[in-house]
């Protein structure tokens, strides 16, 4: 049966060449993405055993209590003296160590909002005069405050040469230093798209600690964590070994590289999904053209096993073959991804492809695992032969009882996935275990859908024949031929279905959230622009609010003091505003109440906030802001509707601000323009009002928006990565389908070229068969995407207030006319093959 299955393989490898091509895009995924995660992961870990070459041990103080700098002068001159004399260290090197982000050339903050990836430290020569974590490319070393050095890639990022002037901040106001060298380095946070700026040592330990002090002591030799700490001041500094520091790195790597895995391994999963509908329908064809044969070996006494093993055996050698075209495949994708998914932000590290036993095992226990597992059923199919009844007659519908089974089972799938569906509708809650939900329900309804199929397929596929009957003869053909067999048209049609309704699910979803997000921000601010701090560290001056507000073409400034309100076992986010000034930068709808008696001591609540406390206006709340105050009570002022820009309350700023993280700053100012003027021109007076501080951002309503929408840009990406997906996958299908039913009617097709049809009327026919069944699916995944799409937005009601389904009328058009065209492209080579046929030869075949 093994030589068996390879001559059908081999009589068949032009037919079974789409199924191996579907299977193989999955496999290149899978592997693709396994081999680019360890690469990856190989690279880092390469660059960061670079960083901790030579350290045996390192210093560093131990955290102090919150709010306390008690362990900032613990690391001196005279501890690293100390730590010299310890038998056995080779070397001594102290390090200042902070964040810094830079202005490049042009005044744009440079890989802004990464503070861990902002390095700065200090230029510590040895006897030599040179630092050797940080050999100079060019220039010389700082020697004072007002010079500067930086590594390799932030010049070249920032556009940045020797003897040029940099703005800067640390965690303060802005600076400007001269670049005065070069440097290279092989610190992995920069490598892997952080920045580095260098200082002289007394200008490092102003900036991130205290004159004489350092932030952490490297030793390197033979030393021991045991006789370091003995030499430690207790409690109050740490040694950690640069072995336990690598380990920790690559923990810390692991998880770095994990996020990049995701949406690579959604297409894989998807394509072999798809694939395995392929892999089914095809299978059925050759088992069902194979039915003479497959008799014949049954009535010379092959057992029904036997006829199992052989179908399988043939999916066991088309698995091994698409396995490795993919795994081939795969490492083309690996190489490509770190370009692929590397911006100029958040670059990612290149070296050689790692290939480790896990990617080849998947290749293969995915690539012919898939295969096999679809072959099953066919096979089952194919042993149910008998051998007279198979001889009299090459066609086998199916029994009534079958089908009488399949549509109870579709209609079984049908009422509990959307019954879950329409059930969660009045939930209005996203939580996890409703999301979880929704997605069983879809999931039931897309099995549902597969399942009903042949049985949609009739009345659809003849109401939409009115339109291909147009065509004369050839359309009127081409409808029959597709209604021939409504298992395989439905089989064909429903790989184009599943991505259609994946497409177009999230092209609803994705549409609505953005829209809803928009009119989030418009209903709750009035503002032109949002000046706020790029990270939770820092915030800004007060003493800004006066040039913005000076700047021209400003209209209004309210800056906002954010901090926490602790209600008993609550902890809420408090905005606090000028009561003069924040109406006309926010707009508030008040339930009851107003902010014209804000004050310290008074404060306004969310509607949300008011009714878990059970409180109204005129009332009183137990509360304190920030972190480590007394409770004490709160008079509420007034209650508004839930706003994204307000936060949860609304407290007096003169209040807020001295119990904010950086007591004393704002961490936003509002600002109106005349008008509503917005322009570049605008950005950048306030920029230069905010002392074009690198920390300080600028960002209009649009970008308001955008960024608050910035999960839809990857849910973008994956919807038209799936469309790609789906799109070939369900070409494939089309055309094997289409090939194999050309074969099966060559006399039928000898039959019409000798009456007179011609060869365009034959590829006319074939063409709009194609379209036929693309239509099919694409209309059932329209129908299955939508239901799932009205299903699962529902649910994000109790989120967002302002989301309703808003159909992308543009992305549901492209799908409708990508499919349409996929049935065009799908027919060309098997309907110029049907055109080729000698009507003499084709009628003579038997």
């Amino acid at each position: 049966m093994l030589r068996t299955a390879l001559r059908n393989v081999l009589a068949h490898k032009a037919r079974l060449v789409m199924t191996v091509l579907a299977v193989c895009l999955g496999v290149a995924f899978v592997c693709g993405t396994l081999v680019f995660a360890e690469s990856s992961a190989a690279a880092y870990r390469a660059a960061a055993s670079k960083n901790f070459a030579g350290i045996a041990v390192t210093v560093t103080p131990k955290d102090p209590p919150p709010g306390s700098t008690a362990n900032s002068d613990v690391l001196d001159d005279a501890l690293v003296r100390k730590l010299a004399d310890i038998p056995g260290v080779a070397a001594v090197r102290p390090s200042v160590d902070g964040s810094a982000t830079l202005n490049a050339a042009d005044g744009s903050p440079l890989r802004a909002g990464k503070a861990w990836a902002n390095l700065a430290a200090a230029y510590v020569p040895n006897a030599d005069g040179k630092d050797s974590r940080y050999p100079l490319a060019e220039g010389r070393a700082p020697a004072d405050a007002g010079e500067l050095a930086v590594d390799r890639g932030t010049a070249d990022a920032g556009h940045l040469r020797i003897g040029d002037t940099v703005t800067l901040a640390t965690d303060g106001p802005v600076m400007t230093m001269r670049l005065v060298g070069i440097v290279t380095t092989e610190d992995t946070r920069v490598t892997a798209g952080g920045t580095l700026a260098l200082f002289d040592k007394a200008t490092a330990q102003r900036l991130f600690t205290t004159p004489g002090h350092y932030t952490s002591i490297d030793l390197a030799g033979e030393a021991g964590t045991d006789q370091v700490t003995a030499l430690l001041p207790a409690d109050r500094a740490l040694a950690t070994s640069g072995a336990a520091q690598a380990a920790q790195q690559a923990t810390n790597v692991d998880t770095m590289t994990r996020g990049y895995q995701k949406m690579p391994k959604i297409f894989a999963g998807v394509a072999l999904f798809i694939g395995s509908f392929l892999i089914v329908n095809t299978f059925t064809m050759l088992v069902s053209r194979r039915t003479r044969e497959i008799a014949l070996l049954r009535a010379i006494g092959a057992t029904r096993r036997q006829v199992v093993r052989s179908v399988l055996w043939e999916a066991v050698l088309v698995g091994l073959a698409a396995s490795a075209a993919g795994f081939v495949a795969g490492l083309g994708i690996a190489s490509v991804l770190p370009d692929l998914l590397s911006t100029a932000q958040d670059p990612l590290p290149h070296g050689p492809l790692v290939i480790g036993a896990r990617p080849v095992m998947a290749a293969l226990g995915v690539g012919v695992g898939i295969t096999v597992l679809a072959a099953w059923l066919p096979s089952r199919r194919a042993a149910k032969i008998a051998p007279i009844e198979a001889l009299r007659s090459a066609e086998q519908p199916p029994t009534p009882t079958a089908s009488r089974l399949r549509t109870a089972l579709g209609a079984i799938l049908l009422v509990a996935g959307a019954g879950l569906l329409v059930s969660l509708t009045g939930a209005k809650d996203a939580s996890d275990a409703n999301l979880q939900n929704a997605m069983f329900g879809c999931a039931l309804l897309v099995a549902a859908l597969i399942a009903l199929a042949p049985l949609l397929a009739v009345p659809v596929i003849r109401l939409g024949g009115r339109l291909t009957g147009r065509f004369g003869v050839t359309g009127r053909l081409a409808r029959e031929n597709a209604l021939r067999d409504p298992r395989r048209t439905a089989a064909t049609a429903s790989v184009l279905m599943i991505s259609t309704a994946l497409v177009a699910g999230l092209a609803v979803i994705g549409n609505s959230t953005e829209q809803a997000l928009d009119r989030q921000a418009a209903s709750g601010l009035t503002a032109d622009y949002v000046i706020g701090s790029r990270t939770t560290t820092t915030a800004i001056d007060p003493a800004a609010l006066k040039r913005v507000a000076g700047t021209p073409g400003v209209k209004t400034a309210s800056a906002v003091a954010d901090s926490t309100l602790f209600t008993g076992g609550n902890v809420r986010a408090i905005s606090g505003v000028d009561p003069a000034t924040v109406d006309s930068v926010m707009r508030l709808d008040f339930v009851s109440g107003s902010l014209k008696d804000l004050a310290p001591g008074r404060i306004a609540l969310s509607s949300s906030v008011a009714r878990e406390q059970g409180v109204s206006t005129g009332g009183t709340v137990n509360a304190h802001i920030g972190p480590g105050n007394d409770f004490k009570p709160y008079t509420v002022v007034g209650v508004y509707q839930d706003n994204p820009i307000a936060d949860d309350a609304l407290g007096a700023r003169s209040e807020v601000q001295e119990h904010s993280f950086k007591p004393g700053t704002v961490q936003r100012i509002l600002v109106r323009t005349d008008g509503g003027a917005v322009s570049k021109a605008a950005e950048d007076r306030l920029r230069t009002a905010t002392g074009n501080s690198p920390l300080v951002q600028v960002k209009d309503r649009e970008e308001l928006v955008h960024e608050a929408a910035g999960s839809m840009g990857e849910l973008l990406t994956l919807m038209y990565g799936l469309l790609v997906i789906g799109v070939v996958i369900s070409l494939l299908g089309i055309v094997n389908t289409l090939a194999m039913s050309v074969a099966e009617r060559t006399r039928e097709i000898g039959v019409l070229r000798a009456i007179g049809m011609d060869r365009a009327g034959i590829r006319r026919m074939i063409r709009l068969e194609a379209v036929t069944v693309a239509a099919f699916g694409t209309l059932l995944g329209l129908v299955g995407g939508l239901f799932g799409a009205w299903a699962v937005g529902s649910l994000a009601g109790g989120a967002m207030t302002q989301y309703s389904l808003s159909l992308p009328w543009g992305t549901l058009l492209l799908v409708c006319l990508v499919s349409l065209t996929i049935g065009v492209v799908a027919a060309a080579v098997p309907a110029r093959r049907a055109a080729a046929l000698s009507p003499l030869e084709a009628v003579a075949e038997t």
